[in-house]
């Protein structure tokens, strides 16, 4: 009788797990069918880096933070500023359609390295850089190990210091060896796309997510599960990464407008930005307030004007 019902017992199992990777896969397929590649590909020493460009003037990338994709800038602001820059939106490895850099997790410098050939593969050789949140870690990383490929930054509420909380239980489990993979098959399966949403409406607090934004963003796409895989490792590796790296933000000597709101309860003003802001030369630090961790959205003007700031600070308007 134990035998049957262990036979059963795996035999259930079984079909759970078929069920799970059916459901994953039809959940990716749904996704990519509704938000397909909205720039193009290009092929950076053998690894694609989907990008979307737009614009004449000096060139200007933009990197995207965590969980999302370069759809993040091209609802509104990407192609506000493209009417005087030439404005390259990138996707970071393993997130929207820029595939991953192996299985590890890509830390804040091989994304650099990679961002940094593709924009140069365009012929921006230096552009000004504007990276928000994880993105802003990305783009300052870039700045210390390529100063001569960048005219000025823009970080905006950017990731810069080392923190002390720990990681949470969601990132724990999302980026564990192995219950990491079952855990994100589980999500790629079951959760639908309204939690992304929830939990970007939380991200804008406490602004209202503009109408339309959810949509054009693609919350499906943050749900396949190499994006999802890919997300928590590069989210459980970025704090040992930025402590190795924000002693070396003196060795910065680009014009730096740096924005964040003080309202911010994703990545903390005072733990990241006003540290920041003394620790490269001449940076200018602009504070929102009341504004939330959605700055590009919610204050557009701001970040524009302070592009604008970067750009004439370096010569280029």
């Amino acid at each position: 009788m134990a035998l049957k019902v262990g036979l059963w017992l795996l035999l259930a199992l079984a079909l759970f797990a078929a069920v799970t990777l059916w459901r994953a896969r039809a959940h990716e397929a749904r996704a990519e069918a509704r938000w397909p590649p909205s720039g193009r590909i290009v092929e950076v020493q053998g690894h694609p880096v989907h990008l979307r460009e737009m614009g004449d003037g000096p060139p200007l990338v933009l990197i995207h933070g965590a969980s999302g994709n370069l759809r993040d800038f091209t609802f509104s602001l990407a192609e506000r500023l493209a009417a005087r820059y030439r404005v390259i939106a990138l996707d970071r490895p393993g997130l929207g359609y820029t595939p991953r850099l192996g299985d590890g997790g890509a830390s804040i410098v091989a994304q650099a390295d990679l961002l940094a050939r593709a924009a140069a593969q365009l012929g921006a050789e230096r552009p000004i850089l504007l990276g928000h949140s994880y993105g802003g870690a990305v783009a300052l990383a870039w700045a210390v190990h390529h100063p001569e490929r960048v005219a000025a930054l823009v970080p905006l509420a950017a990731a810069s210091n080392p923190w002390e909380s720990d990681l949470s239980l969601y990132y724990r489990l999302t980026s564990h060896s192995w219950l990491g993979p079952m855990a994100v098959a589980l999500i790629a399966a079951w959760v639908p796309d309204r939690v992304v949403e929830e939990a970007v409406a939380g991200v804008f607090a406490p602004q209202e997510v503009p109408e339309g934004y959810a949509a054009h963003f693609g919350p499906g796409l943050a749900l396949r599960r190499a994006t999802l895989r890919e997300n928590a490792l590069q989210r459980a590796s970025i704090n040992a990464e930025i402590r190795d790296l924000h002693t070396r933000y003196g060795a910065i000597d680009v014009p730096t407008e740096i924005l964040h709101g003080d309202a911010d309860m994703t990545v903390g003003l005072s733990i990241h930005s006003e540290p920041l802001a003394t620790q490269i030369a001449g940076a200018r630090l602009t504070v929102l307030e009341g504004v939330g961790h959605m700055p590009h959205h919610a204050q557009e003007d701001a970040v524009a004007a302070a592009v604008d700031r970067a750009a004439a600070r370096a010569g280029l308007r």
